[in-house]
């Protein structure tokens, strides 16, 4: 079974991430899959909206630690860059469904969508500074923009889970509902997006996006060589190490980071 499925619904292309016993952690191949998903709906005129969602409890839990360790990610074109430009330029509506838990990638990847409908019970965070990173797809620049310095700050440094009220109330979701109905809700407002005039629909969102495609193509550059270097770095290995033996990291052995 592939760890991403497509399935067609008239002109609505479901995307689900199907790692359901990971939570729906990304591997590199995952990354990649997704790009080339998006970059083939946005050459097909039978294709007008796109649904994102998680298969079974969760949405995603962020990068797979173990395909992580064993690929980190580079400079340049890495298999996150792929996606992250793959967002960048995708000018057709793409709606998110998140129930269960939403961590690192599987929040900061939200800053690109259209709509993001989340479960009451919802869980968010950002926790790059505690693994020795910094957050990426865009949103060093993106979360500020919407939610302000201080909030980001709180979000991005300390690196503490949120709930979905939090989310919607900082723009990082649409409309917070009932778990059960998280895919329905996405669902409705996809269909009512299928029915909009295209081209119209298309060259909104370019509008929307014009004044802020660059600051958030720059912010990627910048947070992938950021990001490649932090994950060499004596900090993160230190993270990483402690995360696998199950025990407090200790930063003071990494002063050369």
């Amino acid at each position: 079974m592939s760890d991403i499925l497509t399935e067609r619904a008239g002109s609505i292309l479901r995307v689900t991430l199907n790692r359901p016993a990971k939570k729906n952690a990304m591997t590199s191949s995952m990354y990649v899959t997704f790009a080339e998903i998006l970059n083939d709906a946005a050459k097909n005129e039978e294709i007008r909206v796109v649904l994102w969602s998680g298969a079974g409890d969760s949405f995603s839990a962020g990068n797979d630690l173990q395909d992580f360790l064993k690929n980190p990610p580079g400079p340049g074109e890495s298999p996150q860059a792929q996606l992250a430009n793959a967002l960048l330029n995708f000018d057709k509506p793409l709606i998110a469904a998140v129930q269960g838990v939403a961590i690192g990638g599987g929040t900061t990847l939200l800053t690109h969508c259209d709509f993001v409908y989340a479960g009451a019970n919802a869980k968010f965070q950002l926790p790059f500074v505690n693994l020795g990173l910094v957050p990426e797809f865009g949103s060093s620049w993106s979360l500020p923009a919407r939610s302000g310095y201080l909030r980001a700050a709180e979000l991005i440094m300390l690196g503490q889970p949120f709930g979905a009220t939090l989310a919607a109330e900082i723009g990082l979701v649409t409309e917070v509902v009932p778990d059960a109905r998280v895919l329905d809700r996405a669902m409705e407002t996809a269909s009512k997006l299928a029915a909009k005039p295209p081209g119209a629909l298309q060259a909104c969102k370019r509008l929307m996006k014009h004044s802020q495609r660059e600051q958030i193509a720059q912010a990627i550059k910048v947070e992938n060589e950021e990001f490649a270097s932090r994950v060499r770095s004596a900090e993160a290995k230190e993270a990483f190490t402690a995360f696998i033996e199950k025990r407090a990291p200790d930063f003071t052995k990494a002063q050369g980071a």
